[in-house]
């Protein structure tokens, strides 16, 4: 029965997040610390660890209900049609790729900064959007902010420019660097299993005009 990577990765993210809500010093040995994964060679998990933990129940029912409204069609319906027989190893590429891309930035960044913390899919989220929106670009979506459902091509270039600026400017506590690389990741990624993706978006783009 396809659709069940969807629900574990939720299970387990959920499962995860709750113990870390609960255990600090769980949640400090497996947040992502660019300058304890820098000092110390065998921290490198955090690197993955940190994407199933998250800063409060609200953050993760956010992350997760995003990453189930795109995840299960991708993966019950369009990954089985385009790679019929690798559709899950695919699927499973694209979410862990998505969480490893993603912290790269940060990495490099905050490497000699032994105060940056971070948690949290968005990088994995956002690289599962953005392998739905190559693919169905003209896809209409919806969002409580949002007044009217707009293209998911609109959607995207919004989410990039938005995360790009503000990731400039840092001057939250959100991942802005992450959501951006996450996104190009997934994009480039499914491009990449199948190229023909690429002109096929863009004709479904200017088909709206």
């Amino acid at each position: 029965m396809q659709g069940y990577l969807t629900y574990i990765i939720i299970a387990i993210t959920c499962i995860i997040s709750f113990i870390g809500f609960s255990d600090r010093r769980f949640f400090d040995k497996y947040l992502f610390s660019p300058y304890s994964v820098h000092i110390h060679k065998n921290e490198w998990y955090r690197v993955f660890t940190h994407a199933f933990l998250h800063a409060d129940t609200m953050h993760l029912l956010f992350n997760m209900l995003s990453f189930y409204f795109f995840a299960l069609s991708l993966e019950q319906d369009i990954y089985p049609a385009l790679f019929p027989k690798h559709a899950q190893f695919y699927f499973i590429i694209l979410y862990a790729g998505g969480i490893m891309v993603s912290s790269f930035p940060a990495f490099e960044k905050h490497k000699n900064n032994p105060v940056y913390r971070s948690v949290g899919a968005s990088g994995a989220v956002s690289a599962v959007i953005f392998s739905f929106i190559l693919i169905s670009p003209n896809a209409s979506l919806g969002f409580m902010f949002i007044p009217i459902p707009i293209p998911a091509s609109v959607f995207g270039i919004l989410y990039l420019v938005y995360s790009w600026y503000m990731g400039k400017r840092g001057r939250d506590n959100i991942g802005h660097d992450a959501h951006l690389w996450g996104g190009i990741f997934g994009f480039v990624f499914t491009f990449c299993l199948k190229p023909a993706l690429l002109p096929a978006f863009f004709h479904q783009i200017m088909s709206l005009f």
